[in-house]
């Protein structure tokens, strides 16, 4: 996979709007994209893309390698007589990184900022500690509710407005990278030529529950899956030693056990046997915490044996989420290993 590839897919994905049940600008891309170089497609009633790459020979497993098109984000709860928008979180965001960003609201793509009672009329109290988002509102520039009510209805999606900026070494910024940075290098991968029959899924509202992902097991069966996502790189100051989750420039990290999934252990040890025979960077992710669409994948049927493999990602569930593409290009090599032998062995 070419690096300029894979850039062009994250920076045309990274702005579309993509908050949880409201994923379709996503989806049509990858459709777009994909047309006329995958051998079957189509979607699901939740919303999720699922597609099939023929390779030369059917394989002794089903494989489904995930990775979810939604977004953190927000969704429209009320509107005030003065024109201003009340909101609910769609998803885990910390309220430390919502106050004062800018935002888009709703199919017109509104622009907003995030705001709060000004700090000087704050009472002593509320100065010591983080505003909770019931506190917040998002400001259109309405003159009252009838205005706002033009352009706005109660359940609208709110995206952060976050510029995808490439800088610093092999540094990447912008928004939803969680998890269409996993996306685009799935994207190249079901382009490219295979040696086995793989499944793909691109699912939907991943951040709310993993529904999506659920879906589209049902329908494809798969006997092993392959969950491609960004996780949390704490590799910052005064963070030490485990903590740190994952460091970024040395390659995916492997998943032993999140919150809703214990990975099995031959296929974890497999993962660094074969990346080390054929020199790709991978690292085990340190701490137990988080969950993706493999706790309900893995149980979908018969169930399905599941790799985690994510991406180190700093900054992540916030408008300003920060990748290394040396990190995505090794994610992209170890992935094209695994196709070319996962699918016909037992385990």
């Amino acid at each position: 996979m070419s690096e300029h590839k894979f850039l062009t897919y994250l920076k045309d994905m990274s702005p579309l709007f993509g908050v949880s049940g409201d994923e379709a600008p996503v989806r049509e891309y990858i459709k777009e994209q994909l047309k006329g170089k995958v051998d079957e497609m189509f979607e699901d009633a939740l919303g999720s893309l699922v597609v099939l790459k023929k390779g030369k020979s059917t394989p002794k497993q089903r494989l489904m390698i995930d990775a979810h098109i939604d977004e953190v984000g927000f969704m429209v709860s009320e509107i005030t007589e003065d024109g201003y928008l009340k909101f609910q979180v769609v998803g885990s965001i910390n309220d430390k990184v919502i106050l004062g960003r800018r935002v888009y609201v709703g199919e017109h793509r509104l622009p907003g900022v995030i705001g709060t009672k000004p700090i000087h009329l704050q009472s002593a109290e509320e100065k010591k500690t983080p505003v909770p988002v019931d506190d917040m509102y998002i400001d259109i520039g309405a003159n009252d509710q009838a205005q706002a009510e033009q352009y706005v209805m109660l359940g609208d999606r709110v995206m952060f407005d976050s510029e995808f900026v490439e800088f610093g070494d092999h540094r990447i910024k912008g928004k939803a990278f969680d998890d269409r940075a996993a996306v685009a290098v799935l994207m190249e991968l079901a382009q490219s030529d295979l040696k086995y029959d793989t499944w793909f899924s691109f699912s939907t509202q991943e951040e709310i529950g993993g529904y999506g992902a659920k879906t589209a097991a049902a329908r494809v069966n798969p006997d092993l899956t392959i969950v491609v996502e960004t996780t949390s790189a704490a590799d910052i100051p005064f963070i030490e030693g485990t903590r740190r989750t994952c460091i970024q420039k040395k390659g995916p990290s492997i998943v032993y056990a999140d919150k809703k999934t214990i990975y099995p252990r031959d296929l974890f040890k497999h993962v660094f046997a074969l990346a080390k025979e054929q020199g790709i960077k991978v690292q085990p992710k340190t701490s137990v915490a988080g969950s993706t669409n493999a706790g309900l994948i893995r149980v979908n049927g018969c169930g399905a044996k599941a790799i985690g493999v994510s991406m180190p990602c700093r900054y992540i569930h916030s408008g300003s989420c920060m990748l290394c593409t040396e990190d995505i290009e090794e994610t992209y090599r170890l992935l094209k290993a695994l196709t070319e032998e996962l699918q016909d062995q037992e385990w």
